[in-house]
């Protein structure tokens, strides 16, 4: 998400625009996890158990990402 968001805006100038591409790449970043095992953190303690299930660190990240977005669009709306 952060390298989306650095190379939109340099490419662009627009914060909006690349707030965007962030927050749609934090998303697949997010949905990356479900297959994954877990191997650290709490959720290391399911172990196989852990797959199929999304990341509570990076679902977090992304409802900040959304939410952050959100406020800019609302604040590009005046």
């Amino acid at each position: 998400a952060i390298d989306a968001l650095k190379e939109h805006y340099a490419a662009s100038g627009d914060l909006l625009a690349a707030m965007r591409a962030a927050v749609a790449a934090c998303e697949q970043g997010m949905i990356a996890t479900e297959p994954m095992l877990a191997t650290k953190g709490r959720a290391s303690y399911l172990g196989e158990r852990s797959i199929g299930h999304r990341d509570p660190g990076a679902a977090s990240a992304y409802l900040m990402a959304q939410a952050m977005l959100e406020t800019l669009e609302r604040a590009a709306q005046g």
